[in-house]
């Protein structure tokens, strides 16, 4: 009886074999898959932090621009104040020259708002590192 069963324990033994093989391989090929997911997910978040550094940058650049614009807005504004002080004061008979005291005033008053914008720029960079 042995000796009938033995080439069907043996047949047995070594399906069992093939299976634990095959179950190796496909474990192994899980795994490359795995990492090759991995990798291009890395990819992925790399390519999406750089967009985000690119717009970083560009909101930058955009926000330098309008503080330009806003030096020369409010240059321009208090220009104009200045100029209806001085023909107020002309008309008042104090004998200033409105249109010098304007051209004379603007590049004053474009550096105070220079220096008041680097001012509020410094004032949110320090308040967002201590936030940090």
């Amino acid at each position: 009886m042995a000796r009938r069963f033995t080439p069907a324990v043996a047949t047995c033994n070594t399906v069992l074999q093939r299976l634990h093989d095959l179950s190796e391989r496909v474990a192994q090929a899980s795994s490359l898959l795995a990492t090759r997911v991995g990798i291009a997910r890395e990819k992925q978040n790399q390519a999406l932090l750089a967009s985000m550094d690119r717009r970083a940058k560009l909101q930058l650049r955009l926000q330098q621009t309008v503080e330009g614009l806003s030096v020369a807005a409010i240059t321009y504004y208090l220009a104009g104040l200045i100029g209806y002080l001085a023909k107020g004061a002309k008309a008042a008979g104090l004998g200033f020259d409105a249109e010098l005291i304007v051209g004379l005033s603007i590049p004053l008053l474009a550096v105070a708002a220079i220096l008041v914008t680097r001012r509020a720029r410094r004032h949110i960079s320090a308040a967002e590192r201590s936030a940090h």
